[in-house]
């Protein structure tokens, strides 16, 4: 009697399971017995625990975390990830604790398993806030051990494949988000077994009638075309016989997905997209992949710009193969890959690869590299911000990449499409990104938002002081780079919002004979403690960003005997220099200027919002007068403000044109350009610009007026 029939025998028949029977059999050609009985535990456990529990299919439950198991069997995982999938749901969907796996399988098991499990325990504002913290803690989980994320990902797809026990919109809800996340992770880490499968059932439970219709006119295509495959199978593997080489030759068949996403990403029809039908040959080296290469192309003429070498320069997730485009019998297109055996199991297998190599030989070692170098990305992604942006980040970064540049001393970066150089820069390292000022493409400079192409060369310039534009958020493509300057941006706000907090806090202490300076810093600590806060910066943040009255905190700093003064008649303004940076923001209602006569409101959480005195919308702020400030300008500011001029003119040709060379010519930059609505004989132009004062903008409306077709120049106000 074999080691697992042995051990099966063991177990209560109640809990047998024909899954369990299939799972040992893997499990006995790769494990030690003793690992093979830790499993069999497992199995003992975990079905005690879920006893009594179906899943909506009206199966046990414990049928489902053992077809997960399974899959991982599959992929050779080792045997503490093989229980910790067994046992994956017991912390969420059971009594039992995380204490009590841990002292029956061990730490990294429980580790393992408490990473996977949700937190439905924690009370959150919304389902996609809870949703996003869950994935949070699974990454994060992840980043300390990535088998947590092979766990997820097989449980993933056995779901899916039961995924029609479940109602109509949390079908395609799950699919959705299978799509969005899962596949593309495990495309990341280069499980293409798994990515393929859960592209393919996600694709069909979101989309089911296009799924129909794509799956009917591939069978038709594939009976129209079996000849010509068949015969170029045919002469490819006489060419290789000829040339003496030794390979293996698969006709494989596109996913329907990926058909339907080229027909997406090309806005072409299924009739157009023909290439449905490729070619993989697997050799025995890389010099006989090369080799062959030559062969096919020698057989059959390559289409130009079609050839990809992932072997000198593999993809970010590992995978290597050489990709060429040919034009078969009838012109119709084959796409052929060529692999060696290696590059094959990694292309299936990705980070599984690891565990299925010996240890400590470099293939397995270099793909491990690849995937922990994206995990220590995360780490610094999920830096501040909250759950939901931190999923949105990793969405950016899940999908595959598209160029490849290189720095000045030849080393390859790989960036997502239409990255910039500041993505570059961030790529590089998060400090060379924060003070970069300036890059180089080929030699040349470029501004930092110019987009990247395949080859380049980029150079990046910094400086000491230099600190990240809040305008890159806009453009960079990343999510290493948003996540870094993000960070940065709060942080900064923060700072901000303190030093604002203590000038208004000493202006309202002003009014009662008082300063920060004599107040006791016992007694602050103390109006701080009663406030709920833990020290005095948190006081004065909340004051700077307004989500607190400096007047109200002012009168509790008052000493205890201390009778309040009348406030004084006549208060100083507080001065506004134009550098105060995120936590002062202007109007863009009324667009005030340096000498604009201003008001100041407080608003919870950007802090002060500058309006002019003449404003329209102040009237609807009336109500609020504790909230107002009384703000003037700071002499010598320096900085360009926004302002809307309305331009009447005219209507002729170039007239537009003729106005943008004008107010060019007094240095002044254009940041938007509108059109009104206009009848035959004029039209309106709103154009929002950059000056330094009133006296700059008069310059340019008096200019503007001279000109022949302007009938009206005003500047705009709410």
């Amino acid at each position: 009697m074999d080691y697992a029939s042995s051990i099966r025998n063991l177990w209560p028949s109640g809990r047998r399971s024909i899954g369990v029977t299939q799972l040992l059999n893997k499990l006995e050609t790769y494990l030690p017995p003793e690992q093979v009985d830790q499993v069999r535990e497992a199995y003992e456990f975990g079905a005690q625990a879920h006893e009594g529990q179906k899943r909506l299919s009206g199966e046990p439950y414990i049928a489902h975390p053992v077809a997960v198991a399974d899959l991982l069997a599959d992929l050779h995982l080792d045997a503490q990830t093989i229980v910790a999938a067994i046992l994956h749901d017991v912390i969420e969907d059971t009594p039992t604790a995380k204490a009590e796996i841990a002292e029956k399988f061990g730490t990294q098991v429980a580790d393992l398993v408490d990473g996977v499990s949700k937190l439905d325990q924690i009370q959150f504002r919304s389902r996609a806030e809870a949703q996003a913290e869950s994935f949070r803690k699974m990454l994060l989980a992840m980043v300390r051990d990535i088998r947590v994320i092979m766990v997820k990902l097989a449980d993933r797809t056995h779901n899916m494949r039961t995924l029609g026990a479940m109602p109509p919109a949390r079908r395609r809800a799950i699919a959705r988000e299978t799509l969005e996340i899962f596949a593309p992770i495990a495309n990341r880490l280069g499980i293409n077994s798994i990515k393929s499968e859960l592209e393919e059932l996600g694709f069909k439970s979101l989309y089911p009638g296009r799924y129909r219709i794509i799956e009917k006119a591939l069978k038709k295509a594939r009976g129209n075309q079996k000849q010509f495959i068949s015969k170029i199978l045919e002469n490819i593997q006489t060419s290789l016989k000829k040339a003496n080489i030794a390979g293996r030759v698969e006709g494989r068949e596109k996913h329907l997905y990926s058909v339907y996403q080229k027909m997406r990403r090309k806005s072409a029809s299924l009739a157009e997209i023909v290439d449905v039908f490729g070619f993989r040959i697997v050799c025995d080296s890389i010099d006989t992949c090369y080799r062959v290469l030559g062969i096919v192309h020698g057989l059959y003429r390559p289409m130009p710009g079609r050839f990809k070498d992932y072997i000198a320069i593999p993809r970010i997730n590992g995978y290597q193969s050489l990709h060429t485009t040919l034009f078969g019998p009838n012109g119709m297109p084959i796409e052929v890959q060529i692999r060696t055996e290696d590059m094959h199991r990694v292309a299936e297998s990705g980070i599984a690869a690891h565990w299925q190599y010996k240890a400590g030989e470099a293939q397995g070692r270099a793909y491990s590299d690849h995937a922990h170098e994206w995990l220590k990305q995360l780490m610094e992604m999920q830096q501040g911000g909250n759950s939901e942006e931190f999923m949105e980040s990793v969405k950016l970064d899940l999908f595959p990449d598209k160029v490849y540049v290189f720095t000045p001393k030849g080393d390859i970066r790989r960036l997502p499409r239409n990255s910039t150089a500041v993505d570059f820069a961030y790529d590089v390292h998060t400090v060379v990104g924060n003070h970069c000022v300036a890059a180089k493409i080929d030699r040349r400079l470029v501004p930092l938002r110019t987009p990247l192409r395949n080859g380049q060369t980029v150079e990046i310039i910094t400086a000491k002081g230099a600190t990240p534009n809040p305008a890159w958020v806009n453009f960079v493509v990343t999510a290493k780079a948003r996540a870094a300057i993000r960070h940065y941006l709060k942080g900064l706000k923060h700072s901000e919002a303190i030093e604002l907090g203590k000038r208004l806090l000493n202006q309202a202490l002003s009014e009662l004979s008082l300063s920060l300076k004599k107040i006791d810093d016992g007694q602050l600590q103390q109006v701080v403690t009663d406030l709920g806060l833990e020290k005095p910066d948190q006081l004065f943040e909340q004051i700077g960003l307004g989500e607190r009255l400096a007047p109200l905190v002012a009168r509790r700093l008052l000493p205890t005997d201390a009778v309040a003064p009348e406030p004084l008649t006549k208060k100083d303004p507080l001065a506004i220099a134009g550098t105060e940076g995120l936590v002062v923001s202007y109007a863009r209602c009324c667009f005030p200027l340096p000498n604009d006569p201003i008001m100041a409101y407080l608003s919870s959480g950007r802090g002060v919002v500058i309006h002019r005195e003449s404003c329209g919308n102040l009237r609807s702020y009336r109500k609020q007068p504790d909230k107002w400030l009384s703000v003037s300008w700071q002499a010598g500011v320096d900085r360009l403000y926004a302002v809307e001029v309305r331009v009447e003119v005219a209507n002729r040709v170039g007239v537009l044109a003729a106005l943008a060379s004008d107010i060019a010519g007094t240095q002044t930059n254009i940041d938007h350009v509108s059109m009104l609505e206009s009848d035959t004989d004029a039209s309106t132009i709103i154009f929002e610009l950059q000056v330094r004062d009133r006296k700059h903008l008069a310059k340019v409306i008096k200019s503007v007026r001279k000109m022949p077709d302007v009938l009206r120049v005003i500047r705009t106000c709410a």
